[in-house]
């Protein structure tokens, strides 16, 4: 199973701002769905995404997601290079 590309997980702005919340704190779909102008439904696609490129991870019963900070390596070594 090839791992999705966290470069075009990011690309789009809801999956930022999904981000950019759980950095403040884990949540569940239904809180980070109240901050976004779209349906409960698509906020679920959107965190399929994130998930599929390791960025989330959710926990054992399904219901909270959270950063997963290791899924950031594949980003930070890219964005590394063009500062050594």
């Amino acid at each position: 199973m090839t791992i999705a590309d966290p470069f075009d997980a990011i690309a789009d702005p809801n999956r930022r701002h999904l981000l950019e919340e759980l950095r403040r704190a884990p949540r569940t779909v239904n809180e980070l769905a109240e901050g976004l102008p779209i349906s409960r439904p698509a906020v679920s696609q959107h965190l399929k995404a994130l998930l599929d490129c390791n960025l989330v991870s959710v926990s054992t019963s399904g219901t909270i997601y959270a950063i997963n900070r290791p899924g950031f390596d594949r980003l930070n070594l890219w964005l590394d290079q063009f500062w050594s």
